[in-house]
């Protein structure tokens, strides 16, 4: 890849990144929701934004029950936008690998992907102090900018 297609590359990464990092800050959406947000509008809406309500129950580690982290949630819920099927069709085998790939990555970087243990530092604020938060947002970014990123590498997302 040339230096300008990295530099592009980098660059619009960020702005995946602070997009889904921003739908978080505002309030506008919770993990999961600003993941699959900001993929589906990244891919160029490839289904309606009201998308976005599928992933309504997956916050706190489904709908607050705090398993899984809803923002790995919503980027595998993203990665199925790309690689999952629809009745009839066979499996693709990337749909398999990216999702154990991105559970693999927040478990290597923040120990686990259950949403209890990766913010067990802040157990029981309610999830209500700012530094939690901003915890939660940080990694949102990185995962709607790490699916993001394969996406690209797979050329099924166009760097804009």
């Amino acid at each position: 890849m040339e230096a300008n297609a990295v530099c592009s590359k980098d660059k619009y990464l960020e702005e995946v990144k602070n997009t889904a990092e921003g739908y978080f800050k505002r309030g506008e959406f919770f993990c999961s929701e600003a993941v699959l947000q900001t993929l589906n509008d990244a891919l160029g809406q490839p289904f309606s934004p009201e998308i976005t309500r599928m992933a309504s129950s997956f916050p706190i580690g489904l709908g607050k029950a705090q398993c899984l982290c809803g923002a790995v949630s919503g980027g595998e819920m993203a990665l199925g936008i790309v690689y999952g099927r629809v009745h009839g069709e066979a499996m693709d085998p990337k749909m398999f690998e990216l999702s154990k790939d991105l559970h693999d990555f927040i478990k290597k970087e923040y120990g686990s992907t259950c949403c209890r243990v990766i913010t067990k530092k802040w157990n029981g604020d309610n999830f209500m102090s700012p530094e939690r938060k901003e915890h939660c947002i940080k990694i949102t970014g990185e995962v709607a900018e790490w699916v993001a990123d394969k996406l690209i590498d797979d050329g099924k997302m166009e760097i804009k």
